[in-house]
C-alpha cells in the first residue's frame, strides 16, 4: 500500500543521501517531483478503514446503516489451502452504507408480519430464512420506505468491509485466540443465535461480523475466482445462481469458518438456523 510515509520517507532520504548529488540531480528538482508525487499518492491509497468520523444512517424501521468508504483490498487469500478463495486479486470498491448489525427478527417482523426464526427473540438475527425470502424483505422495505436504496451487499463489499482493514484472517489485528472477543461461534448442539452487538465491533462500527449467523450476498456461486470481476459489483455471470454465497459463519461454525475470506454456499430456496443476512443502502 502506498501512503504519505513513503513519500515523506523517500522526500527526506533524497535530501539527506549524497548519491543524489553524485548522479547530478538537483535537490530542489527531486523536492518537486516528491511534492507532486505526494499529491497524487492518495488517489492510489487503498482505504481499508475509517479515515474520519464513522457515518450513520437511521432509517424509520430504526435500522442503523454505517457509511463504508471506497478503497481498493486484496480478496481472497491462498495462505489457507482453499481453492474457492483463488486467485487473490485487488477488487475497487464505491462508497456504500452498510447495516450496523444483521437484520434482527423485530425487523423482520415489522415488514414481513411473521418470523421464521428456529430462536426466536426480538433482538437476535432472523434465521431460517432463504435468498428469496430476504429479496421479498428488500422489496417490501423498500416500497415502505419509497425508495430502492436496499440490497443485499455483493460479496467484495462484504469482505471489504469484514476486513476493516485487517490483512489477516479476521476484521480486526490479531490471531483466533482474540475471535471470542468479536464472534460468538464454536457452538455445539442447539444452542442458537444471540442478540445481534453483544461482541466488539470491527474499525468501521460493525458488529457480527464474524460467526452469528451466516450472512446471505447477492453473488452467484463461483468454484473460485478465475475472471471474477475487479470493480465490487455482485457477480451473476457465468456462475451456479440457483446457489449463492454466504459469507461471515454462524454461531456453530468453528474458527476457520468464519474467516473474512470464506466462502459459503446455499441454494437460493433452502434455509438453515445459521443463515440471516444484513442489508447495503446505497448512497
Amino acid at each position: 500500500m502506498i501512503d504519505g510515509l513513503v513519500v515523506k520517507e523517500c522526500g527526506v532520504e533524497v535530501v539527506r543521501v549524497n548519491p543524489w548529488q553524485q548522479l547530478g540531480v538537483p535537490v530542489g528538482l527531486v523536492l518537486v517531483v516528491a511534492i507532486v508525487f505526494s499529491q497524487i499518492a492518495p488517489n492510489l491509497q487503498e482505504v481499508s478503514a475509517p479515515s474520519k468520523a464513522i457515518d450513520t444512517v437511521v432509517n424509520t424501521l430504526g435500522m442503523t446503516f454505517v457509511g463504508i468508504e471506497a478503497g481498493r483490498f486484496e480478496m481472497g487469500g491462498a495462505d489457507s489451502g482453499v481453492a474457492s478463495e483463488v486467485p487473490v486479486r485487488q477488487v475497487k470498491i464505491a462508497p456504500f452504507y452498510l447495516g450496523k448489525y444483521e437484520v434482527t427478527q423485530a425487523e423482520w417482523f415489522e415488514v414481513m408480519g411473521q418470523n421464521p426464526s428456529q430462536y426466536k427473540d426480538p433482538r437476535r438475527p432472523v434465521d431460517q430464512v432463504t435468498w428469496t425470502d430476504v429479496q421479498e424483505f428488500i422489496q417490501r422495505l423498500n416500497e415502505k420506505e419509497k425508495t430502492s436504496s436496499y440490497r443485499l451487499p455483493s460479496e467484495a463489499e462484504w469482505e471489504y468491509a469484514a476486513r476493516a482493514g485487517s490483512q489477516g484472517d479476521y476484521g480486526f489485528e490479531g490471531d483466533s485466540s482474540l475471535l471470542a472477543k468479536y464472534a460468538w461461534f464454536g457452538q455445539q448442539g442447539n444452542v442458537g443465535t444471540r442478540p445481534v452487538g453483544q461482541r466488539l465491533e470491527n474499525a468501521w462500527g460493525l458488529y457480527d461480523m464474524h460467526g452469528n449467523v451466516w450472512e446471505w450476498v447477492e453473488d452467484c456461486w463461483h468454484d473460485n475466482y478465475q475472471g471474477a470481476p475487479t470493480g465490487g459489483k455482485a457477480w451473476l455471470e457465468n456462475g451456479d445462481c440457483a446457489v449463492r454465497v454466504l459469507k461471515g459463519g454462524g454461531w456453530n461454525s468453528d474458527a476457520f469458518y468464519v474467516r473474512s475470506r470464506v466462502r459459503g454456499s446455499y441454494g437460493y430456496g433452502l434455509n438453515d438456523v445459521g443463515n440471516g443476512f444484513r442489508l447495503v443502502k446505497n448512497k
